[in-house]
């Protein structure tokens, strides 16, 4: 136990770490898990279509469309439970041309077992030296959007600052920009939204007493400490949508959007310049109080036991009620983006200060 403990440890220490000073194709991954069971619900194909709190995360340019405060709080377990997932969000306008908005991030694991000071130096085992640590990512936004000159056209961008621990042994600092834009003509929208445009830059500081405890865990390997710079590659995503008026009291909502990785990847569309991977969100609404919505996305190659690669894909659905301003949302899906995993069941909750105000 002690030695499968300790080569758990080494795995996030180097799976985090190793070769950092070059980009990394999937760093910071658990910041494109997504928020808003209502945008989860419809595979994420929103950034054409983001217009309240939640826009602050799918893109900041979206944040023009509130009218008054917004508040968001959406929770989600992770692995049966392992993992927790949380988000909380505030925004306000400005004026009728611009908005700001603040929003949290946490995604970690509590209370695992420390067992690096379980044998003491005379080689007891005393179950009493056994302590808990947490293993906690946390990304805090602020966001800021403004209506441009030309009509119909608005921009926003979002700063924020990252945040990783892992209990004693490591934490890191990053920092790093997105930005977005929205356009609308008629019956027509589209967004571009691009993350970590700058690139995201994360800077560890390790333990190297911690370090020294588990760095024997596998004899003559890993004896040095690893690297502890990382940067994040920039990604798009580009959207295009459109509302279908049908009826007196029914509308339909569509959106294809495209994630853009500038790396080779699984992706169902690869080369050695960047992937594509697509998404399709569908929102049905009776006027504007119950929502049903269904997407998919995720189109991944995945390698089977005798070398040969089937497509899988990512199908979400969900629902949602609005009410006196408060709206309840819950999304069936895979949050994590990974085809073998699990599916979770998410919960959001939406509030709209304008409701009191008519």
């Amino acid at each position: 136990m002690l030695l499968n403990f300790r080569i758990l440890l080494l795995f996030l220490f180097f799976s985090t770490l190793l070769n950092a000073q070059a980009f990394r194709n999937y760093s910071n991954e658990f910041l494109t898990i997504g928020v808003d069971a209502a945008a989860l619900g419809m595979s994420k194909a929103v950034v054409a279509t983001t217009n309240n709190v939640n826009a602050i995360y799918w893109n900041p340019a979206g944040l023009v469309g509130i009218e008054d405060y917004q508040g968001s709080l959406m929770h989600a377990s992770y692995f049966a439970g392992i993992a927790n997932y949380n988000h909380a969000a505030f925004a306000m306008p400005i004026d009728k041309n611009s908005a700001f908005g603040i929003s949290v991030i946490r995604f970690g694991v509590d209370d695992i077992l420390n067992t690096t000071e379980l044998i003491d130096s005379e080689g007891n085992i005393d179950f009493n030296r056994i302590s808990l640590f947490s293993a906690a990512d946390y990304a805090f936004n602020i966001a800021y959007a403004r209506k441009l000159i030309f009509k119909d056209l608005k921009f926003g961008i979002n700063a924020k600052i990252v945040r990783r621990t892992i209990g004693d042994f490591a934490s890191s600092w990053g920092f790093g920009f997105d930005a977005g834009i929205q356009f609308e003509r008629n019956d027509w929208k589209f967004g571009l939204m691009a993350r970590d445009i700058t690139t995201t830059f994360n800077s560890w500081a390790i333990n190297e007493a911690e370090f020294d405890k588990i760095k024997d865990a596998i004899p003559g390997q890993n004896q040095e400490l690893p690297e502890t710079t990382e940067i994040t590659k920039p990604k798009l995503q580009l959207g295009v949508a459109r509302d279908f008026r049908m009826g007196r009291f029914f509308n339909l909502l569509t959106e294809v959007d495209l994630n853009i990785r500038f790396a080779k990847t699984n992706d169902i569309f690869s080369s050695d310049a960047g992937s594509i991977d697509p998404a399709i969100g569908f929102q049905l609404d009776y006027d504007q109080l119950v929502y049903l919505r269904a997407g998919v996305g995720n189109f991944q190659y995945v390698a089977q036991f005798d070398n040969s690669k089937s497509l899988s894909l990512q199908p979400n659905f969900g629902v949602g009620f609005n009410y006196k301003g408060i709206q309840v949302d819950y999304a069936l899906t895979n949050i994590g983006s990974v085809g073998n995993a699990l599916y979770s069941n998410i919960f959001s909750i939406t509030f709209d200060y304008t409701f009191f105000r008519r």
